[in-house]
């Protein structure tokens, strides 16, 4: 039998990596301008950023992508009331589809989010640490890595990349059980700082616990406890890093139970106690 091979379309290549940082920056950070020969990713993890660009000037929020084109002339700065992280990504990338994510923020979905997360996995596998020195010019490779994960990588941020362009151009209207649960997280993000149980949640919401549960779970690969704890200690660091509040004060901010119970949840989630954490960063 005859068979027609039929070369793919790639409409999304990236070609070369410069960079993957992850950065906790400072309430007071604002970098100089810059511009460089390949694609610019900038990913707010929690806070927000200014960016000051040829094709955006605002404000991109937690959970919110840009995209600087090449050669095109940029800057940022924290927003002085919240130290910021940050994800950034430079790539080798000619497609002008990503053209859209220069000129307007984009709010990733769940998805988006948790590949994104891989990308950043990968990349520290392959690459030496630290991933949170600005300006950085080359980073160096581990002498051994695993199989593949440079093309992991290039696959990933492809796949990532293609994502945002359909998200982009379609528009999809979500309703019914999936539309309660997108509601439920949106609760928690803006009311984690409060107590939430789930006999609150399953009332706001008309839903059962195991519903709740399991619902949330499989939308968002983590308990809402854990979502819940994700969200304190990650503003638990940034109030740490402006230094203005000390730890007792942010455990009653953050809604934890004692700082007992907040101290040893922080070293759970980041290997170092509060005060360890403050340390190092005042080292830097």
């Amino acid at each position: 039998m005859f068979f027609t091979l039929q070369p793919p379309v790639i409409q999304i290549n990236v070609s070369r990596i410069a960079n993957l940082q992850y950065f906790e920056f400072s309430d007071a950070f604002h970098s100089m301008q810059d511009r460089h020969n390949f694609c610019e990713l900038l990913y707010v993890d929690k806070g927000s950023l200014s960016i000051f660009a040829e094709n955006y000037s605002g404000i991109l929020g937690e959970n919110q992508v840009l995209i600087h084109r090449p050669n095109e002339l940029h800057s940022l700065a924290a927003d002085h009331a919240v130290a910021p992280n940050v994800i950034i990504i430079g790539f080798e990338c000619d497609s002008e589809s990503l053209s859209p994510f220069a000129r307007q923020p984009i709010t990733l979905s769940s998805d988006q989010t948790r590949a994104l997360s891989r990308i950043m996995q990968e990349g520290m596998r392959i690459y030496e640490p630290p991933y949170n020195v600005p300006n950085t010019g080359y980073m160096p490779k581990r002498a051994e890595y695993p199989f593949g994960a440079d093309q992991l990588i290039k696959i990933g941020l492809e796949a990532f990349l293609i994502s945002l362009v359909r998200s982009f151009h379609s528009v999809i209207s979500e309703a019914g059980a999936e539309g309660n649960i997108q509601s439920v997280h949106q609760y928690i993000t803006e009311n984690y700082r409060t107590k939430i149980t789930l006999a609150n949640l399953c009332f706001l919401f008309g839903m059962n616990k195991t519903t709740l549960c399991r619902d949330f779970k499989a939308t968002y690969d983590t308990t809402i406890l854990d979502y819940i704890n994700t969200l304190r200690i990650r503003e638990a660091k940034s109030c740490l890093r402006q230094g203005k509040l000390s730890i007792t004060e942010i455990s009653d901010i953050l809604g934890f139970s004692s700082v007992h119970y907040f101290c040893r949840l922080f070293k759970q989630q980041t290997g170092r106690s509060p005060t360890q954490y403050i340390k190092n960063v005042q080292s830097k």
